[in-house]
């Protein structure tokens, strides 16, 4: 019998990794700790951070400073921004890092979907063909492929690159 270990999500499904306040107002609020909470890049009262409990190898999130949990609240000029970098983000995850496509998306609310649904987010998913398989289909189990410290670097550099 073959055995797969994920032991980086075990903070995540014990819950283990609780905070108190929002995790996403104190990333924010420390950029002495940008490397160790895998921060890509801070810009317009916006940062990306890559997600520490993804989907697939490269899925990083761009999230506003303001601590906002409604879509419909949160000021014009912080979406517009938002929707820059994510277009921003796409071109890199397609051009630098390989993917196929990317799924860009809100969850909002617990209802919808949203782990932190305290504080928006926007999600950058990349997609490679075939990376649904029957793991994942029938296994109920989802294969990440590769060293999460290898790809945060190469996507940071993507970016330090992309807005220098």
């Amino acid at each position: 019998m073959d055995h797969l270990y994920a032991p980086w999500r075990t903070e995540y499904i014990s819950g283990a990794q609780q905070h108190k306040g929002c995790v996403f107002c104190e990333i924010a609020a420390h950029p002495e700790r940008d490397r160790e909470n895998h921060l890509l890049f801070r810009r317009s009262g916006l940062f990306g951070v890559m997600n520490r409990y993804p989907y697939t190898p490269g899925h990083f999130m761009i999230i506003p400073d303001l601590h906002c949990a409604n879509l419909e609240e949160l000021p014009e000029e912080t979406w517009l921004a938002m929707c820059a970098l994510a277009r921003v983000g796409v071109k890199l995850l397609k051009e630098g890092f390989g993917a196929h496509g990317v799924n860009v998306g809100l969850n909002l609310g617990h209802a919808g979907g949203a782990g932190i649904a305290e504080h928006l987010h926007l999600h950058l998913v990349p997609r490679f063909e075939r990376d649904t398989n029957f793991m994942t289909a029938i296994g109920e189990t989802r294969v990440y492929s590769t060293d999460f410290e290898v790809v945060y670097e190469k996507i940071y550099k993507l970016w330090q690159k992309e807005l220098a």
